[in-house]
């Protein structure tokens, strides 16, 4: 909030400001939302000078106007929404993650501009949903993915499995596996530096003839940032509020959507499950999606995941689905439990 003072705009005296303050106009907005005619008589000052002074304000600390549907354009053509899965309603044979069931979870799909969390226990899917999400955007949009996998879980004959799933050519597969590039992070700093490279090749906009990036990928964020939380928990906090920063800048500035995985805990007083990274990271995600695992993957050739909306700027929470998430050698490593409560 801006005080009133000598110098502000033209025509406003130290003395004026002197009067106006024993009358309770101390700021800009005191001043503009005043009964002007009103303050010219309480404080014997000249109408004149004080809507001559009024306008010279509104014009120094007015936003400008937006035009309602401008602003609507604006959005249309700066956020997408990105399928998580198979565009068919069903895919025969264990190759298949996800179907639609996800997207109406999400609204009809990931938004670029945000940060989606996936969250869940080793073993409820968290993966294989990232994998899926790599081969919808690459294969059904033909855009970019980049895939940072922290945890060893990527693999790549099982994204294969799933391109073959939804496209029969195999020189369409193979365009699509072109298509996201995969880097091992083996800690918080080289995930940074990835992160980094990414925001200088996408300012200079060298990205491939074949597609822009549009989707980044991290599984896990857990997995980098628990190890950083134990004794010298202030610096890891640090380095993980740097993460989060990066990760939101990315996805708003040039139009990402940005998937990121996260280990759950168990709360001690309720017994209920929740992000293993507290309360300082609630704040990134703008979608947060809780998966579980309901059948072991031993007793049927498909697991059934359940998938429920935790947090969502769009969807009641505590909506739930089922997913059908295949087979395969995925496994998803655990990182311990993170401290919690941060």
């Amino acid at each position: 909030m801006v005080v009133l003072r000598a110098g502000l705009c033209p025509g406003l005296t130290e003395e004026m400001i002197q009067v106006l303050r024993a009358n309770s106009v101390r700021t800009v907005v005191d001043f503009v939302s005043s009964d002007l005619e009103d303050v010219s008589q309480k404080c014997s000052l000249s109408y004149k000078a004080l809507v001559a002074v009024r306008r010279v304000l509104l014009a120094q600390f007015s936003a400008f106007p937006a035009n309602g549907a401008d602003l609507y354009e604006e959005l249309k053509s700066s956020t997408a929404i990105l399928s998580t899965g198979s565009p068919r309603e069903h895919i025969d044979g264990p190759t298949l993650c996800c179907t639609r069931s996800l997207d109406q979870l999400l609204d009809s799909g990931l938004y670029t501009g945000e940060v989606t969390e996936l969250m869940g226990a080793p073993g409820s899917g968290k993966t294989q949903v990232c994998l899926s999400i790599a081969a919808s955007v690459s294969l059904g949009l033909k855009q970019h993915v980049l895939f940072l996998d922290s945890t060893g879980g990527f693999t790549a004959s099982r994204l294969y499995q799933m391109l073959q799933a939804q496209a029969e050519d195999e020189e369409e597969q193979l365009e699509a596996l072109q298509r996201i590039q995969v880097a091992r992070v083996f800690d918080v700093y080289e995930m940074l530096s990835a992160l980094q490279e990414v925001r200088d090749r996408l300012s200079q906009q060298a990205v491939s003839c074949t597609g822009p990036l549009k989707t980044v990928v991290i599984d896990s964020v857990s997995a980098v940032i628990h190890p950083l939380l134990g004794g010298r928990q202030s610096e890891g906090l640090a380095i993980m509020m740097q993460l989060a920063r990066e990760l939101k800048m990315l996805a708003k500035e040039f139009s990402l959507a940005v998937v990121v995985t996260n280990q759950v805990t168990r709360d001690s007083s309720t017994g209920l499950l929740k992000p293993a990274l507290g309360r300082s990271w609630s704040f990134v995600p703008s979608t947060r999606v809780l998966l579980e695992s309901k059948g072991a993957a031993w007793e049927e050739a498909t697991t059934r995941r359940s998938a429920s909306l935790a947090k969502s700027p769009r969807q009641p929470t505590g909506m739930q689905v089922e997913l059908d998430i295949g087979n395969s050698d995925v496994q998803e490593s655990s990182p311990g439990t993170p401290t919690e409560g941060l």
